[in-house]
């Protein structure tokens, strides 16, 4: 294991980032889905990127890409060693906040895959969805619905374009898919929305 403290290193462009829950479920499905994603994203020729740690059903996934020879990259803030495990597979950085380790992730990512998880795996998924939204990128944005854990998710984007706060279009920002095997697959075949906002975020503006 290789741990670099806050600077970016030298990876494959071709990881794919993954949102997911530091624990271990009760439910063994989701347990076995997220090891099931680590083998499907090495054996496509992916590369992980993700939390950082061994524990849970982000453990699972990085210890699944690595044994399958794909390349991890875990991005860990400091004060979270503790809770999510010091040890690790591949590469480690160490940052110091959460923004800057989603703001690296963003940056060494190519795509992004949310597995279950709570509290932080739905903030980070709203906000990635939330960046493709307002064009700081423009990567695939899927999500591993195993046993139709984010239902509630999609009923909740329906209930926001009903209401008129979500361009209809806009929905497709998140592809919903139910196998791993679909999640990894639908990178290739992701279009980001025409209807989401054209910002240019290189530039400055003029108030």
């Amino acid at each position: 294991m290789n741990i670099t403290n806050g600077k970016s290193v030298d990876v494959e462009k071709s990881l794919v980032c993954v949102f997911c829950a530091s624990k271990d479920s009760i439910e063994p499905p989701f347990n076995n889905a997220a090891s099931e994603l680590g083998r499907e994203i090495a054996k496509s020729g992916y590369g992980l990127v993700y939390g950082g740690g061994d524990q849970g059903l982000m453990g699972r996934v990085a210890r699944a890409v690595h044994e399958n020879g794909g390349p991890v990259l875990g991005i860990t803030p400091r004060a979270l060693t503790k809770i999510e495990g010091g040890e690790s597979y591949g590469r480690t950085i160490l940052v110091d906040s959460m923004h800057e380790r989603k703001g690296m992730m963003n940056d060494n990512a190519m795509s992004f895959i949310a597995l279950p998880g709570g509290f932080g795996t739905m903030e980070e998924l709203l906000e990635i969805t939330t960046w493709s939204l307002l064009s700081i990128h423009s990567k695939p944005v899927v999500v591993l619905n195993t046993n139709g854990y984010y239902n509630a998710l999609k009923d909740f984007i329906e209930k926001a374009v009903a209401a008129g706060f979500v361009e209809s279009t806009n929905r497709d920002i998140l592809v919903f898919c139910d196998t791993p095997q679909e999640a990894v697959a639908a990178i290739a075949k992701y279009q980001p929305p025409e209807t989401r906002y054209k910002l240019n975020w290189s530039a400055p503006v003029q108030i």
